[in-house]
């Protein structure tokens, strides 16, 4: 089987789940398509540009099955994931080349659907869960040098913003129970994986049901002057109470999370008190704005106002003194007027992210904006608009980095930098990607022996120059993520 991987990090984690299946039914994994007997694409529909970019793929894969049909060496080509729930019927029509579709909540049922499709038929299953489906598979972890790994905590959303595809291809939110969240992550550090990114679609609303005790709790409250369109349901442990357990299996590694909504995050929040308190929670957060227009805001039913989320921000920033902030943006969203883009300009000022993702509104069916919004702003003006936004975050982001320019910065070393065999890359606390050369560093714990870095270490490095995106430095010493704790 060959597995290729579009999209979000869910869909990193969806990978390993679905590759955890079908290893365990006796399929072996090949990098290399010609080998393939199986090609799984694991694929994404938030955009349409992420959806064009599968159907221009399964145009070359074509071509590849004819030439097997004519050899006669059958391949299998299925289609996994987002796309697959949104667009099952088209994909099976438009495509005969398709021989299976499983939505996310599917995966499980792949053996079952190959075993169909080798007998010539093809093969569905998009049903969407109202329960974890994948709580007891122990994703096989495939990131790079498992220095790093994601682990799923949850799927589905409910928050059902009205430019949003995800509840309707990922589901509602269901949550995996703690205790086997804590035993992928006891696995991971047993196997020298230095930082996990806890994942969901909207990690802080995490509700663990599994088990009777959990169910009294009282429904938790939302940030000041949020709201939502949905109640907020009483019972199961939480978010903080996960993160709190997370970050006491190994002192030695990161803990980082993503994606969590600004509503989650109210002022008694114990989940900012254990950033702040942990030494391995990442002092990084990332808060979704989508727009600085209070008007358009309302359009996207994000259930707050500028106001209320410019306050949040100065709350997270009173609670984690030197938080790293990053946020996502959507330019020419329906109605969006020139006012509006101004405000988000003006907001990407005021705040001052460290990353940020920004993109071009693309209208999905079965949103409630495709059912009661006009798509009304022209492309050309989307696309000025986003680099206008993109222009504006690089500058600002390049000036908070500016300001680590002499600092110290623990780094966790990831591997060799792409541009230069002679220089090594990582990232600092703040998920900030930090350059340095690859030469022999006196280690922390005294060793007289001068040592190299490897990927997995944490090293200090003197910070000398930053762009928007990046910071150099000059290595200082190997040390350990305790060690750096204790020193400041």
């Amino acid at each position: 089987v060959y597995l290729e991987t579009y999209g979000c990090q869910m869909n990193v984690s969806d990978t390993e789940i679905a590759w955890a299946i079908l290893q365990k039914n006796g399929y072996v994994r090949t990098k290399d398509l010609d080998e393939a007997d199986v090609i799984l694409l694991v694929t994404c529909s938030v955009r349409e540009k992420a959806e064009q970019a599968i159907w221009n793929r399964l145009q070359h894969l074509k071509a590849l099955k004819v030439r097997r049909q004519q050899a006669r060496l059958p391949l299998r080509i299925g289609i996994l994931g987002c796309m697959a729930e949104r667009l099952k019927e088209e994909i099976l029509h438009r495509e005969k080349l398709v021989d299976i579709v499983a939505g996310p909540d599917a995966y499980r049922d792949l053996p079952r659907l190959l075993a169909v499709a080798e007998s010539g038929q093809q093969a569905a299953n998009v049903l969407l869960s109202l329960d974890e489906t994948y709580a007891d598979i122990l994703p096989v972890q495939t990131s790079a040098g498992g220095t790093t790994a994601f682990v799923s905590i949850m799927r589905g959303c409910d928050n059902m913003c009205s430019y949003c595809i995800v509840p309707f291809t990922r589901g509602r939110e269901r949550s995996r129970p703690i205790a086997s969240i804590l035993q992928e992550v006891r696995m991971l550090s047993d196997q020298g994986v230095k930082e996990v990114t806890l994942l969901g679609q909207n990690v802080n609303s995490f509700r663990d049901m599994s088990e009777v005790q959990f169910q009294s709790a009282a429904a938790p409250v939302l940030s000041r002057g949020f709201s939502t369109v949905y109640k907020a349901k009483p019972g199961g442990l939480r978010f903080a109470h996960l993160l709190d357990q997370v970050s006491r299996i190994d002192p030695e590694m990161r803990v980082r999370f993503t994606s969590p909504h600004p509503k989650d995050f109210p002022d008694e929040a114990s989940v900012l008190q254990l950033i702040q308190e942990r030494h391995n929670i990442c002092k990084q957060l990332h808060l979704p704005a989508q727009s600085g227009s209070t008007r358009v805001l309302e359009a996207m039913r994000r259930g707050y106002t500028r106001e209320a989320y410019i306050e949040l921000v100065h709350h997270v920033r009173e609670c984690i003194p030197g938080v790293s902030l990053s946020s996502d943006f959507i330019a020419g969203f329906c109605g969006e007027t020139e006012e509006d883009h101004q405000q988000t300009v003006s907001l990407l000022r005021e705040v001052g992210y460290n990353v940020g993702f920004l993109f071009a509104y693309s209208m999905r069916q079965k949103t409630r904006a495709y059912h009661r919004l006009q798509d009304d702003v022209p492309a050309d003006v989307k696309k000025r608009r986003l680099e206008e936004l993109i222009t504006v975050f690089r500058e600002e982001a390049a000036r908070a980095n500016e300001a680590m320019v002499g600092q110290s910065q623990l780094v966790l070393v990831e591997g060799p930098s792409k541009r230069s065999v002679s220089e090594l890359c990582g990232r600092n606390d703040g998920n900030i990607k930090v350059i340095f050369p690859d030469a022999e560093i006196e280690d922390a714990a005294g060793c007289k022996a001068l040592v190299r870095a490897q990927p997995g270490d944490y090293v200090l490095v003197k910070v000398t120059s930053a762009s928007s995106q990046t910071l150099k430095g000059v290595l200082l010493c190997r040390t350990t993520l305790s060690r750096s704790a204790a020193c400041r």
